[in-house]
């Protein structure tokens, strides 16, 4: 293998293996395949280390447990996960598990590619995550008490409206402290700010 930063893409579907491998190569990465989670871990001790993009649905075994077994052998690859809509508390939970970003089927090239940034960085950069628990620390504690509470349920993996019911207001306040959060924390999507929130040890 040359020196291009390997792609481990586990995923049972053939059309996602082959349009994210086309669109990794084409953008200068080298790119592993596998069929399942089951056949990455038999031959994960023998595996260069890369990224893994990581499907959550998948059959015998799912994402998250593929991930818990990673973990459980002290593979510390970083992962990113794929969800297919609607599985935002299944990749919060990811997330939770130590997953660098969740992406949603079907995935924007320029979001997959900044989310792999991020896992890469994590693996030249172990030693920066307490500077960044910190910072993260910082960015939370200028929201205001509501937003916090907003964050919380979101890193919960909780819908607005069950956060509007929790709090005892309505979708629609839930929705404008949201935006007011994310442009706080400046990011664009749920997923930069549950990153910031679990660094900063907000579990909900």
């Amino acid at each position: 293998m040359d020196n291009k930063r390997l792609i481990h893409v586990v995923d049972d579907e053939d059309a996602i293996r082959r349009s994210a491998g086309f669109m990794l190569k084409t953008s200068g990465f080298a790119v592993s395949t596998w069929t399942s989670g089951v056949e990455f871990l038999k031959n994960v001790k023998n595996v260069e280390t890369g990224c893994i993009l990581l499907d959550v649905r998948m059959p015998e075994m799912d994402g998250l447990e593929v991930q818990q077994r990673l973990s459980e052998r002290g593979v510390a690859m970083p992962v990113v996960v794929l969800t297919g809509h609607g599985d935002v508390s299944i990749a919060v939970r990811a997330m939770k598990a130590g997953a660098v970003d969740f992406i949603e089927k079907p995935f924007e090239k320029a979001v997959l590619l900044s989310a792999i940034e991020a896992a890469f960085e994590k693996i030249t950069d172990a030693e920066g995550r307490a500077s960044r628990a910190a910072d993260a620390a910082v960015l939370i504690a200028a929201l205001t008490s509501r937003e916090q509470d907003v964050l919380k349920g979101l890193a919960q993996g909780l819908p607005n409206k069950t956060i509007a019911y929790d709090l005892g207001i309505s979708p629609r306040t839930v929705e404008v402290h949201r935006a007011n959060l994310m442009t706080k924390l400046n990011v664009r999507s749920l997923s930069e700010a549950l990153r910031i929130a679990f660094a900063a040890g907000v579990n909900g």
